[in-house]
């Protein structure tokens, strides 16, 4: 009898959690077969079976978490104990073999010669169909689709691959996919990428000192620059948002202020300034927060960042990042105005020392060389590390970062 363990899959975590199953009790694999889905704190992983054999147990549960080194199966390998093995019960269903998949894309695979070989979970044939057509649904999907009483093979997934979602599922029962309604009454696992976000943010929050200060500031010019230029880049397929300007104005702040653009090395009690500005822009996609980074900003115009922040939106919709595309960011921008929001208390994406957010442009009364005029004012959040810098200077950061938005012809002149 061999006992496969759940090895080190190459991330530098010690655990994971299982996703799906894709084999049986009873069931004969072959050797390299994908056994089971799981998900490490980088990636979404298939993990093929070393031996050939017959599955006699499976030790673990959909959503259990396996710390490195355990048992996940055991086979039965020679021609005794395989025939000691039930053969698996007549229309056993098994979760679908997929692509290895990061958090938010597909990682490289050696090609195939073929189809992947093992089972697959199919939907019945529908009359007037030729074959069936493969489900593609988490297990808190299956579930929710049977507590709505809705036939999973009679939808077309809208996620990544064709994957049935939550949305789809609430969508076809009748009920609103994006408000409290629809999930109201029912628990919600805290898994997946969702558990990595708020283990991410508990880190963060256990890890430092941290303080938000607030600031507004006028962006009228700015408002009105983006305005004369939107439609001649549009023309060009780039949209102009203010989010570049943001990005630039950050990086030349920066400069004059590089605590804020650094790092705490707690074994060695220093504080590392990093020379590079790479800019972490948290984006909210169908999974959960991510936070791409765009790098080298100071070697980059507003339209190049305007550009690439338009290919990382599209990525992350979709799934297709890298994991070195969410990695190595210096600091970190947060955009929560586009959904209505003006003040926040952002949470410090560790171990960046400092997030800036910032809050809608509103219209408001503005005194300008002594009279009150209407401008457009936006509202910015900064939450920093205590440790590393005091309020004095994370305050003077806030105010330079308003001073280039407030002038933008400032950003052009520093520029390199």
């Amino acid at each position: 009898m061999f006992e496969f363990i759940l090895p080190d899959l190459g991330e530098g975590g010690v655990e994971a959690e299982i996703r799906a199953w894709h084999v049986a009790v009873g069931e004969r694999v072959k050797e390299h077969q994908s056994a089971l889905e799981v998900e490490t704190d980088k990636a979404v992983v298939d993990v093929p079976v070393p031996r050939a054999g017959i599955i006699r147990t499976l030790n673990h549960e959909v959503g259990d978490r396996v710390p490195v080194g355990s048992v996940l199966l055991t086979i039965a390998t020679g021609e005794f104990e395989a025939d000691s093995v039930p053969a698996p019960a007549a229309g056993a269903v098994v979760s679908p073999v997929r692509k290895s998949q990061g958090i938010v894309g597909v990682l490289p695979e050696a090609p195939s010669a073929g189809p992947p070989e093992g089972p697959v979970t199919e939907a019945p044939v529908v009359s007037g169909e030729k074959k069936a057509v493969p489900l593609r649904a988490l297990p808190r999907v299956r579930a929710l689709a049977k507590a709505r009483g809705v036939a999973l093979e009679t939808l077309r997934g809208s996620g990544p691959d064709g994957r049935i979602t939550e949305e789809d599922v609430l969508t076809a029962a009748g009920a609103e996919p994006s408000g409290d309604a629809g999930d109201s009454g029912r628990r919600v696992p805290l898994a997946g990428l969702r558990r990595r976000i708020a283990e991410h943010l508990l880190e963060a929050q256990r890890r430092t000192a941290f303080v938000t200060t607030m600031a507004e500031t006028d962006v009228t010019r700015l408002w009105t620059l983006k305005a004369r230029q939107r439609d001649e880049l549009a023309g060009r397929g780039v949209k102009l948002t203010l989010l570049p300007f943001f990005m630039k104005a950050t990086q030349h702040a920066l400069a004059e202020f590089p605590r804020l653009n650094a790092r705490v090395d707690e074994a060695a009690g220093e504080i590392e300034l990093l020379a590079e500005c790479h800019l972490g822009v948290a984006v909210d996609s169908r999974e959960g927060l991510l936070v791409p980074v765009v790098r080298d900003v100071g070697t980059k115009s507003v339209v190049d960042l305007a550009i690439e922040l338009q290919q990382l939106a599209e990525q992350a919709e979709s799934r297709s990042l890298s994991r070195e595309q969410l990695q190595g960011s210096t600091f970190t921008l947060t955009n929560f105005g586009s959904f209505g929001g003006s003040f926040a208390t952002p949470v410090i994406n560790y171990p960046n020392v400092a997030i800036l957010g910032f809050g809608g442009v509103s219209e408001k009364p503005w005194v300008v060389e002594g009279e009150i005029v209407i401008r457009r004012i936006l509202p910015l959040s900064l939450t920093f590390d205590h440790r590393v810098l005091d309020g004095a200077e994370a305050t003077r950061f806030l105010v330079r970062v308003g001073q280039f938005l407030e002038d933008p012809g400032l950003l052009f002149i520093e520029s390199v």
